[in-house]
């Protein structure tokens, strides 16, 4: 996802067209931005007061596994089937992908280890 424009770049654009009287279209020009960039935040002044950016979202995931020895359990009973199976057994709601990477997590490999 692209940056945001700086606080201070936002200042230099806005007193350009306030203080020195250029047009939005030569301010545009001179600063190489778009029009409508300046107009949504000349909007965004006249609702906030300022021109600073909006704050993004930060998503963090939310972990489905979080006791890890009553997982751990879990696998030693049902070890034996398949993981959209593990998946459905597991009492919240799990994809079959999110019981992968637990149980590569977790060390757990259903591979036979082959002894010579």
């Amino acid at each position: 996802m692209a940056q945001p424009y700086s606080d201070d770049f936002r200042q230099k654009v806005m007193e350009a067209i306030e203080l020195n009287g250029f047009k939005k279209s030569e301010v545009s020009q001179m600063f190489n931005i778009s029009r409508n960039t300046i107009n949504l935040w000349f909007q965004r002044r006249a609702e906030t007061g300022d021109v600073k950016p909006k704050p993004r979202p930060t998503s963090s995931p939310t972990a489905k596994i979080t006791d890890w020895e009553k997982f751990q359990n879990f696998v030693k009973e049902h070890g034996d089937k398949t993981q959209s199976e593990m998946a459905e057994l597991w009492e919240g709601e799990i994809s079959q992908r999110t019981l992968s990477r637990a149980l590569e997590k977790i060390g757990h490999s259903r591979k036979k280890n082959i002894r010579i």
